[in-house]
This record gives C-alpha cells, structure tokens and sequence, in this order.
C-alpha cells in the first residue's frame, strides 16, 4: 500500500515540477527580447487550460492507480471468466459481451426459452453461450453463469454440465450443476450405470451431495469399510444429515431398524427412501417434483389400481405431457377404460357427453377396432382434436406419427394425405442425409465441397472456374440469393469470382436488417449471432427462404463468423436425398 502511494506522490511531484519550469522558460524569453511586459490574455488562458488538463490527468491518474491497487489487494472483485469453448475458435474474444446490455441478452434468452430450437439453431446458440467470455454489460458473474446453468439443466445438456465442471473449478451454482448430473442417474433407474458414469467428476470437486451419492455407490458395489470410511470423513465435516446417516446404517447392516418416513427433499433421499422402505408404495401429485416422477417412471413405480379414479389419471395425464411418465402408460390406461358394447357402436355420437379422459379413451378403443384405413385415420385426427382440447398434444404427437407411418401415406386417400403427412415427424436430420451434386445450379454444385466434404482449396478454385464457365453459356440460368450467399462466403474464404459475375448488381436486389448492421457498427458480434440464433429459431436453415440465408451469411462473413456461417451454409445449400 504504502509503495503505491509512494508511486502516486512521484507522478504529482514530477508533473507540478514539470510544467511551472516550462512555463518560467518562456517567460523569460519574453522578458529577454523584451516583446510585452503584460501576458497577453489569449495566452493567458490557453496556459489556465493546460493548468487545468494537467490537474485532470493527475487526477485521473491517482483514481485509475487506486482502483487497480484495490483490485489487487482484494482478489473478490476480480471478474472471474467461466466457459467451456474457446472464443477464438468461433472468432469471439473473451470481451464478446462488452458492447451489449445485460437486459438485451436477458430479453433474447427468455425469448429462445419460448421456443424448440432446432438442432443447427441450439448448436449455434451454444457455441456463443458457452465461450469463455466476461458477462455483459451491466450484468453480474453470478447471474451471467447462472443464466448458463439454467439453460444446461433446462435443456438435459447433461454432457456439457460435465464439460462445464471439469474446465471451472469453483463458481456459483456448482452444487445444483452437480446435483442435476446425480439425479440424472438415478432417475434413470439404473444405479449400476448412474455410479459408473459419476465418477467422470474430478476428485477435486467437493460437493456434499455427491460425496452422498458416492457413499451409497461403495455401498451398492459391497464395498462397504470404504463407504463406512467416508461416512465418517463426511459427519467430522458435517455434511452429513439425520436422514442419511439412518438410511446408510441400515444398508450397511449396522442398525436392523430405518425410519419408514418417504423424505421428498431431493431425489436421493426419495431413493433411498424406495429401496430401504418394505412395500413401498407413493402416489405422485401435480406437486411432485420432476426429478420424482422421472425416476418412479423409469423405475415403474406409478401404478393406477383404481381405473376409476379421474382426478389420479388426469395428474398422470399432466405429468405425460410434460414428459415425466412415459406416455405408454396413458395410453394403457384409455385401452383398459371399460365401455359397453353399444357405446363402442355409438362411440362417434357419444364421445361428447363425456369427460376428457373417458372421451380420449372411447375415441383410441374405437380406432383400434376399426380396419378401414380412412375410418382408422378420421378417428386418428379426431383424437387429436380432443388431445389439444384439454392441451395435452405432446402425449398424442409421436403416437398420430407413429401410426400414419405404420399405415403408410400411399394408403391414405387424397382427403387426409396432406393433413397425414404435416402430422408425421421424422427424427433424421436433413444434415445427415446423402448429398446430391448438380452442377447446373451453383449452390447445389459440388464447389460446395468445400464446406461439405472439407475439399481443398486448390481443386475448389478449379470447380469455379469450371461450372461459372458452364453456367454462364445458359442465359437463362438465374442467380439466385442461395448463389449469392455462396459466392459471398467463397470471396470471404480467399477464392476468386469469374469477373462475369455481377455481384454488384445481384447484392442490389436484397436487404439486409438495418437493426442487425447497427449491432455490426456497435460491435456486438456475439449479441448479433443470438440475434441471428433467433431468426433461425425451430427450422433448420434450409427451411428458410433464400433472401433470409442470404442475409445471415451476409452478416457472418461481416463479422469474420465463419465457424458459424459454415453451420448455416452446410445445412442450407446442398441437395438431400
């Protein structure tokens, strides 16, 4: 401290010492040639605006010198940097927040929570999320990386949580990082894995709830004197709880007698509740926790011995749609629904006069009894209609795709077949499908390779050389805002553009959003990339229209986002077969 303040009255000396010496030299020059006996006032006041700049400057100097000083001397103001990509492998920098408000990114997120990304859209938006990087603009450490936890653990990201954890030793929300990887095991049902895949966690990492889990892994492997040793290690901490230690005695064989009462407070202690509790037996409610009804599905605990009760299955209904019970499960219980012969005959005008869960029921009995294809597949869409009725679609989607695809859309007639084939969803990525080549339309030819198929350079410039060639004897051939996005990525990349094409006049007949080349102008390149995560939103980019994958590629090569304008381009150029 003192050696500091030392440093600071040195530069005052030295600045006061300074400027009175030059000001005396000049006027005693003054007097030698003897020009004016009185200071002119213009000079006067040029000399009283140095006097005050110099004061400023020391003045700024002494702050800008305190504040490093205390910066130094309490470490807990330090900005701590968290991540798991490196920024510069997208073009990013560790200050890529700096230029953007805390309340822009907090707005654009809440936004993207509203919407099911599709798989390009949440690859790109993490690619930003997670790069090593200092929060925004007027946002804390703390809520800059519990913003990134939360979309982890929002979206099951189980395998970046553990990335997450092996590169940032110690941060806040560490303990619920931690405890959503451990609950994801044991929701899973399948202990012997769950305490396989745990130990991923570096032994440096201490976290109470793990060390619990830990504890009755040693015990579910028999290795015991070691699970009795860290119990003991974890009680002389005090980290252990009544609870725990109860339910761990008794699995060790320690004590004869465990406490019968189900514990709700996490997922452990509701499992080891399960598995030290004779006939066990819980009735889930829509204020049981997600974790809860996740792992009694896996583990096949939800029973429903009153087929009667509506209240009971309108909960598992609920829990179905939000994908806490497997949807199966609804749909036994609808096959098991009792209904007489006649209502079964009627099933059509009588659905009406009954209740949600007996409609559905009726409905799906009366399908599966009927064989003509358009009468299975009417009574298909009707069900639907009573799904999305009580809000409730999620459960119905995969099954309505399911079963248009066991029926086949060739067999479906004319009147359904268009309404069939927008119901069903395909689980193959676009992406990963065969390319097609065709060197009659520039974003479709095999120049494309060299994003594709990561050709060389050398031959590339060949193939452009050649196919501009062939493309230019059509005088019919169009360029089209896809070539454009093309051509404009291959200049960016190094490569030479026939001068026969007219750029120029082609980037005249597209716009490209003021609002986006603003955050371009304020340097906001990661605020721009969220931006352009949300325009792509849940399509893949060939799912959009040509003038919108021209602007995004337009915007990426502007910043130099290549890594992710390559992203966009794989998935938007190329023919799939």
């Amino acid at each position: 401290m003192k050696l500091k303040s030392f440093k600071i009255i040195g530069l005052i000396l030295s600045l006061t010492l300074i400027f009175p010496i030059a000001s005396e030299e000049k006027i005693d020059i003054w007097n030698k040639k003897n020009t004016q006996k009185i200071e002119d006032k213009k000079e006067e006041k040029i000399k009283a605006e140095e006097k005050t700049k110099n004061l400023n400057l020391i003045q700024n100097t002494i702050k800008k010198e305190t504040k490093i000083e205390s910066n130094l001397l309490d470490s807990t103001n330090e900005i701590k940097i968290f991540g798991i990509f490196d920024p510069a492998k997208f073009n990013f920098s560790l200050d890529m927040w700096s230029n953007t408000k805390a309340e822009d990114v907090r707005a654009s997120i809440k936004r993207l929570k509203r919407i099911k990304l599709s798989k390009t859209s949440n690859e790109i938006l993490e690619n930003i999320l997670f790069s090593f990087s200092y929060p925004p603009l007027g946002m804390s450490e703390k809520e800059f990386i519990k913003l990134r936890i939360d979309w982890l653990i929002d979206n099951n990201r189980s395998d970046l949580i553990e990335n997450f954890l092996k590169q940032n030793k110690e941060f806040h929300g560490k303990s619920k990082a931690i405890q959503y990887l451990v609950d994801e095991n044991i929701s899973k049902a399948d202990i012997k894995e769950g305490c396989e895949k745990v130990t991923f966690i570096d032994s440096n990492i201490k976290d109470s709830y793990l060390e619990k889990f830990k504890i009755y892994c040693l015990v579910f492997n028999n290795k015991k004197s070691q699970a009795q040793l860290l119990l003991d290690l974890l009680r002389e901490q005090k980290k252990s709880d009544k609870f725990f230690d109860d339910k761990i005695n008794y699995l060790l064989g320690i004590s004869n007698n465990t406490s019968s009462e189900i514990n709700e407070k996490n997922l452990l202690n509701f499992y080891l509740s399960s598995v030290t509790i004779k006939d066990f037996k819980y009735e889930p409610s829509n204020k049981t926790k997600k974790e809860i009804w996740k792992y009694l599905n896996a583990a096949n605990l939800i029973k429903l011995e009153d087929i009667s009760d509506k209240s009971k299955i309108k909960d598992l209904e609920q829990a179905a749609n939000l994908g806490q019970v497997n949807t199966g499960l609804i749909f036994d219980i609808y096959k098991n629904t009792p209904f007489s012969i006649n209502n079964l005959i009627n099933a059509k005008n009588i659905y009406q006069t009954l209740e949600g869960a007996d409609a559905r029921a009726l409905i799906y009995q009366k399908y599966l009894l009927s064989e003509a294809v358009d009468t299975k597949v009417e009574y298909l869409f009707l069900l639907e209609e009573l799904f999305e009725k009580d809000k409730i679609s999620y459960i119905y989607s995969s099954f309505l795709s399911d079963e248009i695809k066991e029926i086949g859309l060739e067999n479906i007639s004319d009147e359904y077949k268009e309404t069939a084939k927008s119901r069903m969803l395909f689980e193959e990525n676009a992406n990963i499908k065969k390319v097609k080549y065709n060197d009659k339309i520039l974003h479709q030819s095999k120049i494309i390779k060299f994003y594709i198929e990561n050709e060389e350079q050398k031959k590339i410039q060949k193939d452009i050389d050649k196919i501009f060639k062939k493309i230019g004897k059509n005088r019919k051939y169009f360029y089209s805002a896809k070539d454009l996005a093309l051509v404009d990525s291959l200049i960016k990349d190094g490569f030479e553009i026939p001068s026969s094409f007219n750029r120029n006049e082609l980037e005249s007949k597209y716009d490209v959003p003021k609002n986006l080349l603003q955050l371009i102008e304020n340097k906001q390149n990661a605020f721009l990339a969220l931006k352009i995560v949300e325009i792509i939103g849940e399509d893949e980019p060939y799912q959009l229209d040509p003038e919108t994958i021209y602007f995004i590629t337009s915007l990426l090569n502007e910043t130099d986002l290549v890594e992710l304008r390559n992203k966009v381009l794989i998935s938007a150029l190329p023919q799939r077969v």
